[in-house]
C-alpha cells in the first residue's frame, strides 16, 4: 500500500492500494465489505519469474540470494561488508547505502529507535504505523546509522509491538525530551563514534516531532491475523488502515507480507 501524509496533520494519512500502474484510494472505503482472493500465483517483484514461495517480501529464491537489498546487512546495517569486497551489488550499494541516513525516534507502540534513508521520511514512519516521529541524527552512510542504532538500543527498543499498534494502545510521548535524555545518557558512546568516523559524520538535527493519525473507525480488541498462504480468501468489513495493515471486522492482514501475490480485490 502507498501511504502519504495528509495536507493537514490533523487529518488521517492517505492510503492507496497499488496494482501495477493503477492505484485505488482506500480511505473512502471504510465501512464497506472487502474481499481478497489469492489465485495461487506469485511473481518475483524484481525479475518477474513465477515462484512457489516469496522471500524477503516479494522475491524469488535466486533474487533473494543475489540481490544486496535482500542481504542481512539491510536489516542489520552495522554488519555491512562493502569494504571487504563482498557486497552483492556494489553499484546498488553506492546508490542506497552510501547516502545520507537519519536516525530517528518513533512512537508506534512506545518509543523506539530506527534508521532510514533521508529520502524515505516520512514513508518509513507511516509504514510502521507511528503516531509520532522525530529525526535526531543524520549520518553519511547506512553502516554508520547502524552503529548509532546499536548504541541507542542500549536504552530503547528498535522494535514495534505490532499488536499494541493495531489495537490503538499508544499514548503520545514527548519525543524531544526522550531525545535529550538519550543524548545525555549516551554522550560518551556518541563521542566515541564521532572519534572513529569523524566529527562531522554524525550530526545532530534540530527538528520538530511529526504527528500522524490513521483512518480507523474501530480498533480491534483482539488481534486475529489473516494469512493468504493458509486461506486464500479473506473477507470482512474494512474498519481501518494502519501501517501496512488492513483492519477488518474478521481480523487483520499485513499486505506487505504478500507482495508479489496475484490477488483479486472486490468491494
Amino acid at each position: 500500500m502507498a501511504i502519504a501524509p495528509a495536507a493537514n496533520a490533523r487529518l488521517p494519512v492517505d492510503y492507496a492500494l497499488r496494482a501495477g500502474e493503477h492505484a485505488l484510494t482506500l480511505n473512502d472505503k471504510l465501512g464497506r465489505l472487502l474481499s481478497l482472493e489469492w489465485s495461487g500465483a506469485i511473481a518475483c517483484t524484481h525479475c518477474g519469474r513465477a515462484t512457489k514461495k516469496s522471500f524477503a517480501q516479494g522475491h524469488c529464491y535466486p533474487c533473494f540470494k543475489r540481490l544486496a537489498r535482500c542481504d542481512t546487512c539491510i536489516v542489520k546495517p552495522e554488519t555491512c561488508h562493502f569494504f571487504r569486497g563482498t557486497c552483492r551489488e556494489p553499484e546498488w550499494a553506492q546508490q542506497h547505502c552510501f547516502q545520507p541516513h537519519v536516525v530517528y525516534l518513533a512512537n508506534s507502540s512506545g518509543v523506539k529507535v530506527g534508521v532510514t534513508r533521508k529520502t524515505q521520511m516520512p514513508t518509513r514512519w507511516l509504514d510502521q504505523g507511528a503516531i509520532q516521529a522525530l529525526p535526531i541524527l543524520e549520518v553519511d552512510t547506512r553502516q554508520q546509522a547502524g552503529f548509532v542504532e546499536m548504541l541507542f538500543k542500549e536504552q530503547v527498543s528498535d522494535r514495534t509491538n505490532w499488536r499494541a499498534m493495531l489495537k490503538g494502545e499508544v499514548e503520545p510521548l514527548d519525543l524531544c525530551a526522550e531525545r535529550d535524555r538519550l543524548f545525555s545518557q549516551l554522550k560518551s558512546g556518541l563521542n566515541q563514534l564521532k572519534a572513529e568516523h569523524g566529527e562531522d559524520a554524525i550530526r545532530p538535527l534540530e527538528a520538530s516531532a511529526h504527528t500522524f493519525t490513521y483512518p480507523v473507525s474501530d480498533f480491534p480488541r483482539k488481534i486475529v491475523s489473516h494469512n493468504l498462504d493458509k486461506n486464500p480468501r479473506v473477507e470482512g468489513v474494512l474498519q481501518g488502515l494502519k501501517g501496512q495493515y488492513l483492519l477488518l471486522d474478521t481480523g487483520v492482514i499485513n499486505l506487505r507480507k504478500f507482495t508479489g501475490y496475484e490477488v483479486s480485490l472486490n468491494f
